[in-house]
């Protein structure tokens, strides 16, 4: 245990390479980490229909109908993540046994 350990030292290249590794990580949770507005997480209706595996159009036929809440600022709508695990919550049907 008396020995130098220098940086082409295997434990210290491993320590760089996690380090690294981590670094890639983090860097991958900030760009998808979605900003808050008082609180409240927005989501368009492109990731909308992607997250529920619906159309475009499908999303537009509920918001016509009054099925799911919106807002719409100009040409573009959004949606509040609350009010649609909300809307999935009050619509879920238990399994038959």
């Amino acid at each position: 245990m008396n020995q130098i350990i220098t940086k082409e030292h295997q434990l210290v290249a491993n320590f760089y390479l996690e380090l690294e590794n981590m670094s890639r990580q983090l860097e991958s949770i900030m760009k998808n980490q979605k900003t808050l507005l008082n609180g409240e997480c927005f989501i368009t209706d492109t990731e909308l229909s992607s997250r529920l595996k619906l159309t475009k159009r499908t999303l537009q036929e509920y918001r016509n109908n009054g099925k799911i809440p919106y807002y719409q600022i100009g040409g573009k709508i959004l949606y509040r993540e609350s009010d649609i695990e909300k809307l999935l919550s009050d619509n879920r049907r238990e399994a038959f046994r």
